[in-house]
């Protein structure tokens, strides 16, 4: 491992294997520590291909998975049973194994808009996952977290640090199905945030966002430069 001097704690590894095992390894510390502190944690994760590899080598650990809730940084609104649900992605790679024993709390509802669940989400969050310990994120090539795109119109109301809201529902401009998603308030809220990127095309966009203000044009930016919270990133 390599640790290179940008902002937040950015870590880079010699393969996509090694990262996979020392991210594992500190997510399963996190998750343990805060069960030793009060008897139960809160894991809140990313869909896409990059998680899938760490999310198998973590479902080996042998922590007490059933004092452990898992949540989600944003779903597509699709069935849970979608090919494209995060919700599928986490039950099929994460939740095996020794993780078979943790709790899931979704954000998908059946027959419902996301705009009509904004509430019932938020609330459902409070209730089981909240406060949040660790929110791993990751980051497309357009700078998006979660399902906080560029340029979308519910940016603004994604950001507001006022707004009580855990969930807000978004659809994308240039990207498939509707969302729901994580507040900029809410990702920051966590006691532990970790991005998790791969390849030299995140790299770069990881940098530039570094240097960024515009938190509009590039939303992992509103999530790097907030002052009061530091991002572990972890890149191979």
């Amino acid at each position: 491992m390599e640790e290179v001097g940008m902002m937040n704690n950015f870590k880079k590894f010699p393969s996509k294997e090694q990262l996979t095992d020392e991210l594992a390894s500190h997510i399963a510390l996190i998750l343990q520590e805060a069960i030793d502190e009060k008897g139960k944690t809160s894991l809140l994760l990313s869909g896409g291909n990059t998680p899938k590899e760490f999310f198998k080598k973590l479902s080996t650990f042998d922590i007490p998975w059933e004092s452990v809730y898992i949540g989600l940084v944003d779903e597509r609104w699709v069935p849970k049973e979608h090919k494209d649900s995060n919700e599928l992605l986490v039950k099929e790679y994460l939740m095996q194994n020794n993780a078979s024993k943790a709790n899931f709390v979704g954000m998908y509802i059946n027959d419902k808009e996301p705009n009509e669940c904004e509430i019932v989400c938020s609330d459902k969050y409070k209730k089981m996952l909240y406060p949040f310990d660790l929110v791993v994120l990751g980051m497309g090539a357009d700078s998006h977290t979660a399902s906080l795109f560029p340029n979308n119109k519910k940016l603004k109301e994604a950001y507001d640090l006022e707004n009580n809201s855990l969930c807000i529902a978004i659809t994308p401009n240039d990207a498939p199905h509707k969302r729901m998603s994580l507040t900029l308030g809410a990702i920051l809220s966590a006691k532990n945030i970790i991005l998790h990127i791969e390849g030299k095309e995140k790299l770069k966009v990881y940098e530039e966002a570094s240097k960024s203000n515009d938190i509009l044009k590039n939303p992992i930016s509103a999530v790097l430069n907030n002052t009061d919270s530091e991002v572990e990133v972890y890149y191979a």
